[in-house]
């Protein structure tokens, strides 16, 4: 979610469906990983039905920026918080990707399925979103040198 606020929403509205469903747990496999899925689907639900047009493709004429090589300087690092504002501000597209794919660990398989995509658009959103995540901090750090 891009905010706080629509985060806590949907958790809220998770764990009500977790409590809800409480009694289709078959004590086969971890809880941690059951209840795990129940978030993730709630989530992609909620943006499922807030943006049925966020999987369209981006035109590559809105990506003409240059990946500069990363700045050697030891002491300019970024904060945990400043790189998840990155992430944060990523289009929604590139983050669920991005989300699932790095934090979830879900192969582009599993995400195409999951975002009713094919593979390919799940691989080259997630490429994407790396290409602006990485263009984003270097702009931060040249700042941060300056």
């Amino acid at each position: 979610m891009k905010t706080k606020t629509e985060a806590d929403d949907v958790f809220q509205e998770a764990f009500i469906m977790l409590f809800q469903k409480i009694d289709q747990y078959k004590f086969s496999g971890s809880f941690e990983g059951w209840a795990k899925r129940i978030f993730i689907n709630k989530a992609l639900e909620v943006l499922r039905k807030k943006q049925r047009h966020m999987y369209v493709e981006i035109e590559d004429s809105s990506l003409n920026y240059v990946v500069e090589e990363d700045i050697k300087k030891p002491d300019v690092k970024l904060s945990q918080d400043e790189l998840l504002k990155h992430i944060q501000q990523l289009p929604d597209n590139y983050r669920i990707v991005f989300n699932l794919y790095v934090f979830e660990g879900y192969d582009h398989k599993v995400i195409a399925q999951k975002l009713k995509m094919a593979v390919g658009t799940s691989k080259s959103l997630l490429s994407r979103a790396k290409s602006v995540l990485r263009s984003r901090i270097n702009e931060e750090l040249k700042k941060k040198v300056s």
